[in-house]
């Protein structure tokens, strides 16, 4: 199956129907292809997850860098190449987005981000290791996000 570019003007579920908050998540998703479109001229094309665990693997072992193992079930991922840097995002069941930004020649610009879909609950593995700020968008409602640096070489 070829990678689905998302629509955020026609915000779709599809891909995440089996997500509890399945409208979240595409706002959420919905929200993140805006961003690349607006900024870089770039469509956020995701793949089903079945067809992307080398991205899912990626991502989640940069998580273990802070001992974090991601419990729900993985939809969605998409990787885009801006300039040097390498976005890398997993969307999971839960509505949990994790990015992974990766910057290929600077080591100091590196993190791993975190954004709960409204409606979401913390997930444990996180709740006891970041705390979430708040922020508003017309397509996701509110997202609650935080992150981490990146200090391992990936």
């Amino acid at each position: 199956m070829p990678a689905k570019i998302v629509d955020f003007k026609e915000v779709s579920t599809k891909g995440l129907t089996s997500s509890p908050v399945a409208e979240a998540l595409a706002g959420l998703r919905a929200n993140e292809a805006r961003y690349f479109k607006n900024h870089y001229d770039l469509d956020f094309a995701t793949l089903p997850a079945k067809e992307a665990k080398d991205l899912i693997a990626y991502v989640h072992k940069v998580l273990l860098e802070r001992d974090i193992k991601i419990k729900s079930k993985p939809l969605e991922a998409v990787e885009l190449l801006v300039g040097d840097v390498r976005w890398t995002y997993v969307f999971y069941q839960s509505g949990l987005s994790i990015n992974v930004l990766y910057n290929l020649k600077d080591p100091k610009k590196r993190a791993v981000g975190f954004k709960l879909s409204m409606g979401m609950d913390v997930p444990e593995e996180l709740a006891t290791k970041f705390k979430f700020a708040r922020q508003k968008s017309k397509l996701a409602g509110e997202i609650r996000g935080s992150f981490f640096v990146v200090k391992g070489e990936y």
